[in-house]
């Protein structure tokens, strides 16, 4: 007879890619996915897996049981979502992976509002400016300026996100100009991994101009906005991170002609049927965020 949990632990680690990953994501120490792994193929009298100290994969007969055993799976996870609907509210922990930018008080008021719907469901919310691997650093949800097109993944625009190009009034009336339509600005606080040459919009949110010097690289939106607020130098930021601060004058547009408009998604691995807290979380976003 199939142990659910050894189809779960083989499932896990063809989608992770490793012992150590699925391990991880099921809460299992590495040992003892390999137990559940070997007592599958035993039950199976089949080799799954061609596996050394250095790489992994899917032998024939692996290839043909995985697409079954997730099928299974969907199958399996179809019901509990719908015994789980009828027993009560989406619980557990949701692991998130988002921007550094977008730690704003409008954020913060979602994360409440939900909290409030949702009480049994623990936010687990990692910022950072990279792309995490969902799958193998075992996250639910990332939310993103751009549009995964892995097959692995999908992909629910959220809303429109737009970026200035902001500046302190004190640091513009300091800047030399060629042109009143045309500003050249002395210093520009750009992320770390810029590309030069025609502007481009990094996932920070900044571009440089041809001709503008930089006063200061980082990978942290939220220092390059202290960065701006101590007139160090013009920045790309998000609308969430300055409107108030566009609104009450203590920043102003650098330019007017260099505004970048943006897409904010919510990535999740691809399954037919999502969890309720993952679910939940989703359509909560969309509920409260415009388009």
């Amino acid at each position: 007879m199939i142990d659910l949990t050894g189809l779960r632990v083989f499932c896990e680690i063809v989608e992770s890619g490793s012992f150590t990953a699925a391990g991880s994501r099921l809460g299992m120490a590495p040992p003892m996915v390999s137990k559940h792994l070997a007592r599958l193929e035993r039950s199976l009298a089949a080799r799954l897996l061609n596996r050394t100290s250095r790489s992994m994969s899917l032998t024939e007969a692996g290839r043909l049981f995985h697409e079954h055993a997730m099928q299974a799976l969907d199958v399996l996870d179809a019901g509990v979502g719908a015994v789980s609907h009828v027993a009560g509210p989406p619980r557990g922990e949701l692991k998130i992976s988002a921007p550094v930018w977008i730690a704003t008080p409008r954020f913060a008021g979602l994360i409440a509002g939900y909290r409030q719907r949702c009480p049994e469901v623990r936010l687990d919310i990692y910022l950072e400016n990279r792309m995490v691997d969902l799958v193998a650093e075992g996250f639910d949800l990332a939310l993103r300026m751009k549009n995964d097109g892995s097959q692995s993944l999908v992909s629910r625009r959220l809303c429109d996100v737009s970026f200035y190009c902001v500046a302190t009034p004190e640091f513009l009336a300091q800047s030399p100009q060629n042109n009143t339509d045309n500003p050249i600005l002395p210093a520009m606080i750009m992320p770390n991994h810029m590309q030069f040459g025609r502007p481009k919009m990094p996932a920070a949110g900044m571009f440089l101009a041809p001709g503008q010097a930089v006063a200061m690289r980082s990978s942290d939106t939220t220092l390059s906005y202290h960065a701006v607020m101590a007139g160090i130098g013009a920045a790309f930021l998000p609308g969430w991170l300055v409107a108030d601060d566009l609104a009450s004058g203590r920043l102003v547009h650098a330019s007017d002609e260099k505004t970048y408009q943006g897409h904010l998604f919510a990535v999740y691995p691809s399954r037919r049927h999502q969890t309720r807290k993952l679910r939940s979380f989703i359509d909560f976003l969309v509920e409260h965020l415009d388009r």
